[in-house]
């Protein structure tokens, strides 16, 4: 693996339409539940985001928003069996095309964005247009606005969207220890250079020697997160070095916003992307949730034009509940 390097990657729409998101209304079921405050009616909708192969996925609560307070959208996601939470809000028409605000919330506070968050926000919205014709959107976080797709294919919704500008530089001495001492893990189990990227917040990519060495692990989540917030990180994503299909696996820890460990993370998976195309790989299928016993996959691809790299990055995702609270 080659040492990284600090580059940029520049924030670029794409064509590419691989990653995929499907929702089937077979699996969807409705039920009633009790109205929390007057006129405070909302439908949650709990999709499994980033599934593999029909199943697993991170179960992620979907609603438009309203006037919650901040420490009510922090409770939506415990509430529904989630570790994070997609409010909505149509924002009207923008380069053509429907346009959309969204704000993530863990137990802990909001988030400046959630990958596996967008592919269920994409999900959603693309099931609420119906018909059989493509649905694109312009999606707008509080720092930035970009592309999201979803088309059709019979029953399977698929989908994806621009991840942003990705940054890497080399990790440090001092904080790749202490990460690595949060892990509980060996200097022998690394199996190369370590990476702090961002596309919002930084985070360590730690590459181990395999597959079994990261299913190994055994994480401190307290010194774990000491060490993250010392230096600043978001957490520690963990993966074995990708085989010559780009396939590999991962584990993503961030027990500083509340989550000791990520069924999926498709954002840190975009900066993987963004690293591994600087050697030669341009497309990634990343397994996570296994540890966690909910199967998850999330594939990115990276192109390259005149204008830069082009990063796409989601997965598949089934609405499975609507509720109306």
């Amino acid at each position: 693996m080659l040492p990284c390097r600090d580059v940029q990657l520049s924030d670029v729409d794409a064509s590419n339409t691989d990653t995929l998101a499907s929702a089937t209304a077979s699996e969807i079921e409705t039920k009633e539940a009790v109205v929390d405050r007057p006129g405070a009616m909302s439908e949650v909708v709990v999709v499994d985001a980033c599934q593999r192969d029909g199943a697993g996925g991170s179960p992620t609560a979907v609603l438009d928003d309203a006037p919650f307070t901040d420490e009510e959208r922090r409770r939506i996601p415990a509430e529904w069996g989630a570790s994070h939470a997609v409010f909505l809000r149509a924002t009207g028409t923008e380069r053509r095309r429907p346009a959309h605000t969204l704000r993530f919330f863990t137990a802990q506070g909001e988030l400046p964005a959630c990958g596996h968050g967008t592919v269920a926000a994409l999900a959603v919205l693309a099931e609420r247009e119906g018909g059989d014709h493509d649905y694109r959107a312009v999606l707008r976080t509080a720092h930035r606005s970009f592309d999201g797709r979803a088309s059709r294919n019979g029953a399977v919704l698929t989908a994806s969207f621009d991840p942003g500008p990705v940054s890497l530089r080399s990790a440090g001495g001092p904080e790749l220890r202490a990460v690595a001492s949060g892990l509980g893990l060996t200097q022998d189990a690394v199996a190369g250079d370590a990476c702090v990227a961002s596309n919002g917040r930084p985070r360590l990519l730690l590459p181990l020697r395999s597959r079994a060495a990261l299913a190994e692990l055994t994480p401190d989540p307290a010194l774990l997160r000491a060490a993250c917030d010392r230096y600043g990180l978001l957490g520690c994503y963990a993966y074995s070095p990708p085989d010559r299909h780009g396939r590999a696996a991962a584990r993503m820890f961030a027990p500083s916003i509340g989550v000791p460990e990520d069924i999926a993370n498709a954002n840190s998976t975009a900066c993987l992307a963004a690293y591994a195309a600087g050697f030669g790989t341009h497309r990634l299928a990343v397994d996570m949730g296994d540890h966690l016993g909910s199967p998850s996959t999330i594939t990115a691809t990276v192109h390259r034009d005149r204008t830069g790299h082009r990063i796409r990055v989601g997965g598949q995702a089934a609405i499975v509940r609507r509720v109306t609270r």
